[in-house]
């Protein structure tokens, strides 16, 4: 890999009252309408219901989504997102496989980034996705993103530890794409297996040690040339 050190990037600017309640208003009708979907089903649940439960307007939920399926994608985002924000928050010196399998450990242990509670809303939401199209591309479209988010999270970090890393190099990039999509898939291949079946969120059979175990095939990946 060339030995050129990116500048590292801004952080984002903070966002503005507006935005901040439109996030707010736009992660209410996302739980409104997965409240709507694991009681009652996709298909009986019209884009007007999920409007009513949040106490919005009919337009005003088109004004933020076109269609119902998309209603759950913040909820999506934010779920892969916590994974990543896990990554970039964690203790500098700690090498990047066991960072991200204490990632995962912090963000899918049922009580920590999840609440107990949610753990059912988790897995109907993952099997909706498998079985509607609609709502499995609001799926990937939030798995895509996070891989993406993911790759810039590893980058700040090799970064940070003096790692040689050029981000205008094209086969530094490949590199680093790789491994964030490999690391990606097997967070949500993990989360999909488990969801397809009855087992509990904890042990052997839950999200966080099939994730940790996929995440082994990283342990050796060669981070710099």
């Amino acid at each position: 890999m060339s030995s050129t050190t990116p500048t590292p990037p801004l952080p984002p600017p903070a966002l503005s009252l507006t935005e901040r309640r439109k996030a707010r208003t736009r992660m209410e009708i996302a739980r409104a309408a997965a409240g709507l979907f694991v009681r009652q089903g996709l298909r009986a649940t019209r884009a007007e219901d999920i409007a009513h439960a949040a106490g919005v307007a009919p337009r005003t939920f088109y004004r933020y989504f076109a269609s119902k399926e998309e209603a759950v994608g913040p909820l999506y985002a934010t779920g892969a997102e916590r994974w990543v924000e896990a990554v970039r928050a964690a203790p500098a010196g700690v090498p990047l496989p066991q960072v991200m399998e204490d990632a995962v450990r912090h963000t899918l242990t049922p009580g920590l980034g999840v609440s107990v509670v949610s753990w059912h809303w988790v897995r109907t939401l993952i099997r909706l996705a498998q079985a509607n199209p609609a709502l499995r591309r609001v799926w990937a479209e939030a798995s895509q993103a996070s891989e993406r988010n993911l790759a810039e999270a590893l980058a700040e970090r090799l970064t940070a530890a003096q790692v040689p890393y050029d981000a205008d190099n094209v086969a530094d990039r490949s590199r680093l794409g790789f491994a964030a999509a490999v690391a990606s898939a097997a967070v949500r291949t993990a989360m999909e297996n488990w969801a397809a079946g009855d087992g509990p969120a904890e042990g052997p059979q839950g999200p966080v040690e099939l994730a940790v175990a996929n995440l082994r095939a990283l342990r050796d990946f060669p981070w710099s040339a």
